[in-house]
């Protein structure tokens, strides 16, 4: 913990002396003010423009991107990137980079009322043009790109952000030879979405810390009271947790039980049907499905907790040996991670895998990083375990980041049904090995705490 708010700081430009750590530091003692934010994700930002999109545009073979958004309806890919203290677009907002070639580098240019930041520069002079389409077309003609690239996709919605209403605008003013060289910048939008930075890095692990501790602080007996608590309190305490502590989320926390009883709800398959308001008991399995978004990246972390029955004082051993099953399931995957192989070659082999061990597994996993179910390549759906069309084609590539989220179905003998191991962790790949951000619940918390516990 030290060691991340120390990158942290440094990246910031703050002062260690203002902040005394260790490894129970509250979380509200390591979250920036808002000003602090708002330097660290400029300065991510400008990282970004300046050393990842020129690496793409090339990869991608795309020397002009045209993105084009209203106020208020952004582009997902142009949502990105605004600067800190544009929380939207300014009435139509156009952004245009050009790569010149490696020595000029990438021009970026916007054509609107403003400068975007101090990144783009505003290249639309009303008194010469009052037209944006005209003063666009413009820009495009003096340029003369080989492909213009422009988001639209019928893969990833994040790459599908250029409406209706704009490209029939936009392709009207474009002259005929110009609109054959437009192209769809799926794969470069995929990938500037998708590819995480050093600088982000250095600070992602702290990130998932934050979400780690409250997980922590919210499946234990500082919120959850046997007998009296309920599933529904422990959701809103989430939320108003996350509300207190200045962040933000991009789902609603899920929070659920599973218990030796006669009731055989399927957790996995009836999620429109999730029992609500349950009260959580003695012997209760708890599972958590939780993500905060800060310094413009996501977390989703699902965890269990088992609730101590008086007398007890350690979880029963199938429940423990049902949860090493996860953890097992969540290493095979992990290790067909290759670059280069599809999600749904990923999932294949990994499911064919844990069937040869004896794992009933299902796998769910996907991107995670400026959002929360983020694009890149999509390894299985709850209910698509054949593959993925399309999202699922796409492959594992270097420096992306994923949520590794499955589950293990296992026969519990004592209480007569089949317990799911729903386990959702954030983990990095590198291009040659895969690490989990923050680590893993590799043990199932107990309530109380089994230290606190008094024999």
């Amino acid at each position: 913990m030290h060691q991340q708010l120390l990158a942290l700081t440094l990246f910031c430009g703050l002062s260690l002396a203002s902040v005394q750590v260790n490894a129970q530091t509250p979380a509200k003692q390591v979250i920036l003010t808002e000003r602090e934010r708002a330097r660290v994700v400029d300065e991510v930002l400008e990282d970004r423009f300046t050393n990842l999109l020129p690496q793409l545009m090339r990869r991608e073979g795309i020397d002009m991107w045209v993105i084009i958004s209203r106020e208020y309806n952004e582009d997902p890919v142009l949502k990105t990137m605004l600067p800190s203290t544009w929380l939207s677009a300014r009435r139509r907002t156009i952004m245009v980079f050009f790569d010149q070639g490696p020595e000029k580098g990438i021009e970026k240019l916007a054509i609107a009322r403003y400068d975007v930041g101090n990144l783009l520069k505003g290249a639309w002079d009303i008194d010469v043009r009052p037209n944006q389409w005209d003063a666009l077309t413009d820009i495009i003609q003096k340029r003369n790109p080989k492909k213009i690239g422009l988001n639209f996709s019928a893969n990833y919605a994040h790459a599908d952000g250029l409406t209706f209403t704009e490209h029939g605008e936009f392709t009207q003013k474009l002259p005929a030879d110009l609109q054959k060289r437009i192209v769809s910048a799926e794969r470069l939008s995929v990938g500037w979405l998708e590819t995480r930075t050093p600088k982000e890095m250095a600070v992602y692990p702290l990130i998932c810390r934050l979400s780690h501790q409250l997980v922590q602080e919210g499946l234990s007996e500082q919120v959850i009271q046997p007998g009296v608590t309920t599933t529904e309190d422990v959701m809103w305490w989430y939320r108003q947790r996350i509300t207190e502590l200045g962040l933000d989320t991009w789902f609603h926390p899920t929070v659920d039980i599973q218990r030796a009883d006669e009731a055989r709800f399927d957790h996995l398959r009836t999620f429109s049907k999730r029992p609500a308001g349950e009260v959580i008991m003695p012997g209760d399995l708890v599972h958590v499905d939780f993500g905060i978004t800060y310094l413009r990246l996501n977390t989703d972390q699902q965890q269990h907790a088992y609730v101590l029955k008086p007398g007890e004082t350690d979880i029963p051993e199938a429940i423990r040996k049902a949860f090493m099953q996860g953890n097992r399931l969540q290493d095979i995957l992990t290790e067909h991670f290759q670059a280069g192989k599809s999600g749904n070659q990923i999932l294949k082999e990994a499911l064919d895998q844990a069937q040869k061990e004896g794992i009933k597994g299902t796998i769910y996993t996907h991107p995670i990083g400026a959002h929360g179910h983020a694009a890149g390549p999509t390894i299985g759906m709850w209910d698509q375990q054949k593959g993925v069309p399309g999202s699922g084609d796409y492959p594992l590539l270097p420096n992306t980041a994923y949520s590794i989220e499955l589950n293990a179905a296992v026969e519990i003998p004592e209480w007569k049904k089949t317990v799911r191991i729903m386990l959702e962790e954030d983990g990095f790949f590198d291009g040659k090995t895969f690490r989990y951000i923050d680590g893993r619940q590799t043990e199932i918390y107990t309530i109380p705490r089994k230290l606190e516990y008094v024999k």
